[in-house]
This record gives structure tokens, C-alpha cells and sequence, in this order.
């Protein structure tokens, strides 16, 4: 098993992709290690030497900002900061989220500015590398001094409470933590602060959609491209000159990307009776094109964030400084999430507008795609539930980034919701996958009326592939399986 050393040169998407997946383990640089020592040491000593208020090293929090708290009381700060904090609610973050998440903090704190202990680093490596995934909820961010809430609930087994699931199954921290042999963590000032501050959660769940976005995008081409050769459409607006003129990034990518798939195809480039296509095929190159311009924004967005310091106050040890700011702010992530969910959104939506086009009937197309239309219904149904599924997406694509509510006795006067930017962009980002499902079902079926000519030798390969989970529907049966087992190939499984 390999082993990624977390470093202050940052991570990417990519990087963060391969080691999830995996399963590789994490430790870190000496460099890192360095700096967040050095970082420690100077802390400690700015403490030691002056009695001035530093805001959550000896301060309370939020508007208790103007409560100093003794030096005898900064361990117990820590403790109540958290416990008080840990107030999520709904359900458990999926694992892989919460996988990253850690990975994200260990990497936000292996820059050096935010005065923990080195040792509590480790801890959460030992988390990370153990399979010990803390129990955070979805619902209790606002976004704004960080993920406060689900930061808190990851924080709580450093020191003993709280849950860890294990495995697969939820159980108390303590027992966890003592059969691993691990000692609860015994924190100094501002550590509890520095791993509540972040944007994490957020950037987590931001990172989790993105790959999915990616398949999602490697995926469409292939099933939007079987829907074209099942509907007999025209290659023309495929054509390279259609889209240098236009100058459109990701329309050029699209179109081309189409080109190649299709290339060898005996139905593509065949001569067409129609004059043009309706426009859920003529135009996926710049309706694709669009939100995979859309998702490579977003990517650099989040690839920032990641590498970026997002807790407070922030330390800087060379220039003896320690500034209290607003890094912790969620607003990047929450509007780029709003974005990402809108792009994703419009992917579904025109993939449900071809499946509809192919259950009517035209083309030489049996109406839903059954050969004995009236005593079968055929795939009449799937295209409801895809029409459902592009409705939710539209009700969860309303900005929640355009909302604020004050909190903290009106300190926290500006909150972004990005937490909740973040959960319902995964949720559009499943409900695509499902609706790209019913797409490729309906495709399939499709193309089957259209042989024994073949379409390219790439998309005949995927065909084949697919039909090995889902076979030709010759008369109604229990769809709802064919459906997952659609949704279960698209994503991989």
C-alpha cells in the first residue's frame, strides 16, 4: 500500500481522486511536520510573554469574543468549544465525503498557520488511515465561520466522545479509541478553534460531486452518442468549422469528442431523409459544452480552496503576526456549488428530453420502444420517472447561496449556506446519474431496432458491455431492476 505524504506544496483534485481510491495511506512531510511545530512553539511562546486578548486563543467565541478567559481555563476552552459545537442533525455524511473531509483538514492544517500540536495532525491521520470515519450530519453549517457544526462532530473522538463509525457500523468513540489502542487527545489553546474553523464540509462535498461530475460528462458522451445513432440523426452539426466560429472551449471539446466516438459508425454518417434534428441532439455540443465549461471552472475553484488556509485566526510566525480575518467565510464554495448544481441540472435536463423523443413513435421507432405497443406499455414509465427527477433538480437548483440569516448575537451577520449549497449539489449530482440511467435504458432499446446495422467499434463496445447488466426488453417486466442495474453500470459499480 502506497503512502502520500501531505505537504505544503498542496494537493489536487486529481490527487485527492487516486488517493481515495486507492486506499492508499497518508503520512506527513517533513517539511509540513516543521511548520506546524514551528508554528506550535511560537504560540506557546507569544502566550508566555504577554497577557494582550487573542481572539479564540483566549477569548470566547463568536460575540463572546470580548470575554478573555484565564490562562488556567484555555485547555477547558477547548473542550467546551467543541462539545457545545456538536450540534448536526439529519443524516450521516456518506463515507467516502467524510474520507476526503479528513483528508482536506490534514491538508488545511499542514500549512503551518493555525497553531495545533503536531500530535493532533497525527490523530487524524490515524483516523484516516484506520478506517475510524467520524460521525458528522448533514444539517448544522451555515457556511460563514466555517463548518462549525460538522467540524465540531469530526473533532469530538480526538478527544474521546462523540461516535466513530467503524466498518460499517456507528459506536462510541471511547470503546473505539481504546481497542485501537489510541489515548484520548489532550488539547492546548486554540486547537479546538483551528479544527472547528474551515471550510471543509463544504469543500468535501465539493470535491465528492466533482468526480461524479466527471463520469458524468465521460459518461453522457457515450449514452447521448447511442441515442443519436437510435434516433438517426445527422452528423452535421457534429462538423469541427460549426463550433471554431463560435470560439465556445467546451462546445469544441464536445463536438469532438462526439466525432471520435462515432467515428466508423455505419448509421452516423449515413445520408438522412430529415433536414435537421430536434434540438435535445443537434445541439449537445453546446448544451454539453456548456456545463463541462461550467465544471472546469468550478474544478478551479475548489482546487484553490483546498490548498488554501480557511480557519482563524491565522498565524504567521516570520512576521510575528497573528490576524484574525475572515478566511473561514464559505462564499466561494457556496457559489460555486449553486453553479455546479445548475450545470449538472441542464445535463439531465436535455437527456430526458431525448429519451422522450425516442418513446414517440418516429423514425421507424415503435411508440415506447416495445414491439407490441397496446398490450405492452414498454418503456413508457422510466421517461415519467426521469421527468420527475428533472423536476426535483429544478426545485434543488434554487440558489442557496443568495440566503442569509444572522446568527451569534448578529456577529455572524452574513453567513453564505454553503453547507447546504454542498448537500444539495451531490443530491442533483445523483439524480443526474439516475436520469443518464434512463437514458442509456432507453437507448439501448432503441438501437436494437436499428440492426443489424452497427454503429462504431468504441460505442458497439459499450453496448456490449451494458448488455451483460440489462437485456432487451421484449415484453413488460419488473423495470425498476433494470433501471438500477443501468444506474449501477453508469456509475461503475
Amino acid at each position: 500500500m502506497e503512502t502520500f505524504h501531505i505537504g505544503v506544496q498542496g494537493i489536487t483534485l486529481v490527487q485527492v481522486h487516486e488517493i481515495v481510491s486507492s486506499g492508499s495511506r497518508i503520512a506527513l512531510s517533513d517539511e509540513a511536520r516543521d511548520k506546524i511545530q514551528a508554528c506550535r512553539s511560537y504560540l506557546d511562546k507569544k502566550m508566555s510573554s504577554q497577557d494582550k486578548a487573542i481572539y479564540g486563543v483566549n477569548t470566547g467565541f463568536g460575540s463572546l469574543c470580548k470575554v478573555k478567559v484565564s490562562n488556567d481555563d484555555l485547555e477547558q476552552l477547548q473542550y467546551n468549544l467543541i462539545r457545545s459545537h456538536a450540534c448536526g442533525m439529519g443524516p450521516v455524511i456518506p463515507d467516502e465525503v467524510c474520507k476526503i473531509l479528513l483528508l482536506l483538514k490534514i491538508q488545511n492544517l499542514a500549512f503551518g498557520h493555525s497553531g495545533v500540536a503536531v500530535e493532533t495532525v497525527w490523530r487524524l491521520i490515524d483516523f484516516y488511515n484506520m478506517d475510524l470515519l467520524p460521525v458528522i450530519y448533514e444539517q448544522g453549517s451555515l457556511g460563514a465561520s466555517g463548518d462549525l457544526c460538522p467540524l465540531a462532530h469530526m473533532s469530538l473522538p480526538l478527544i474521546g466522545e462523540g461516535e466513530l463509525k467503524v466498518n460499517g457500523k456507528i459506536r462510541p468513540a471511547a470503546e473505539v479509541l481504546a481497542e485501537a489502542k489510541l489515548s484520548p487527545l489532550r488539547l492546548q489553546s486554540k486547537e479546538g478553534l483551528a479544527l472547528l474553523n474551515g471550510t471543509q464540509f463544504m469543500a468535501s462535498y465539493a470535491v465528492y460531486t466533482l468526480l461524479k461530475a466527471d463520469n458524468i460528462v465521460r459518461q453522457s458522451t457515450y449514452i447521448a452518442g447511442l441515442s443519436l445513432e437510435a434516433y438517426d440523426c445527422k452528423s452535421e452539426p457534429f462538423t469541427e468549422q460549426i463550433h471554431q466560429i463560435r470560439g465556445q472551449h467546451g462546445q469544441i471539446a464536445i463536438a469532438k469528442a462526439f466525432m471520435h466516438l462515432l467515428q466508423g459508425s455505419e448509421l452516423f454518417f449515413a445520408e438522412k431523409k430529415q433536414v435537421q434534428d430536434p434540438y435535445s441532439f443537434r445541439c449537445i455540443p453546446q448544451v454539453h459544452g456548456a456545463c463541462y465549461d461550467a465544471i472546469q471552472y468550478c474544478k478551479t475553484i475548489v482546487e484553490r480552496e483546498i490548498n488554501g488556509v480557511t480557519d482563524n485566526p491565522n498565524i504567521f510566525v516570520e512576521e510575528d503576526m497573528v490576524l484574525s480575518g475572515g478566511n473561514f467565510h464559505g462564499e466561494p464554495l457556496a457559489l460555486t456549488l449553486d453553479f455546479l448544481a445548475i450545470a449538472l441540472s441542464e445535463m439531465a435536463n436535455i437527456a430526458e428530453r431525448r429519451v422522450y423523443r425516442l418513446l414517440s413513435g418516429a423514425r421507424d421507432l415503435p411508440e415506447f420502444l416495445t414491439p407490441n405497443p397496446g398490450l405492452h406499455s414498454g418503456l413508457m414509465i422510466p421517461q415519467y420517472a426521469a421527468a420527475s427527477i428533472v423536476s426535483q433538480n429544478k426545485q434543488l437548483c434554487t440558489p442557496a447561496s443568495v440566503d442569509s440569516i444572522s446568527s451569534c448575537n448578529e456577529q455572524e451577520d452574513h453567513v453564505s449556506m454553503g453547507a447546504n449549497a454542498a448537500t444539495k449539489c451531490l443530491r442533483v449530482a445523483e439524480n443526474v446519474e439516475r436520469v443518464f440511467a434512463i437514458e442509456l435504458l432507453t437507448a439501448a432499446q432503441a438501437f436494437e431496432f436499428r440492426r443489424p446495422k452497427k454503429t462504431s467499434p468504441s460505442l458497439e463496445n459499450y453496448y456490449t458491455a451494458f448488455r451483460k447488466h440489462v437485456s432487451f426488453n421484449t415484453e413488460d417486466r419488473f423495470l425498476h431492476q433494470d433501471m438500477v442495474a443501468a444506474e449501477r453500470f453508469l456509475r461503475g459499480v
